[in-house]
């Protein structure tokens, strides 16, 4: 399992990601990993503009692949593959809290 970044120590990453109608919006990419056993990247990203309710932010998760300068999202659209996602993001996040109590 790798971790490329989590917290506030770097710049914040931004990407753009065109919703049903066209429109891009901004969101930040707070997390960017490998599963263990396979190829496949993954990025958790929050949107920029969710002020409304900070409580309640939500995180989305979509596997990803570099093209040179070209990021291609692809959504997760398997059970298995969701909860393979969700299971390595929680054990990361475990692991960044862990080390913030040392």
């Amino acid at each position: 399992m790798s971790k490329d970044r989590i917290g506030n120590e770097e710049e914040p990453e931004i990407i753009y990601i065109p919703d049903d109608e066209g429109n891009e919006e901004e969101f930040e990419v707070i997390m960017k990993f490998e599963v263990d056993g396979s190829d496949a990247k993954y990025m958790m990203v929050v949107p920029l503009d969710s002020d409304e309710d900070a409580e309640a932010e939500e995180v989305y998760a979509f596997r990803y692949e570099e093209d040179g300068d070209d990021l291609k999202l692809y959504t997760i659209e398997s059970d298995e593959e969701w909860e393979i996602v969700e299971e390595t993001f929680n054990t990361l996040v475990d692991e960044f809290d862990g080390e913030d109590q040392d």
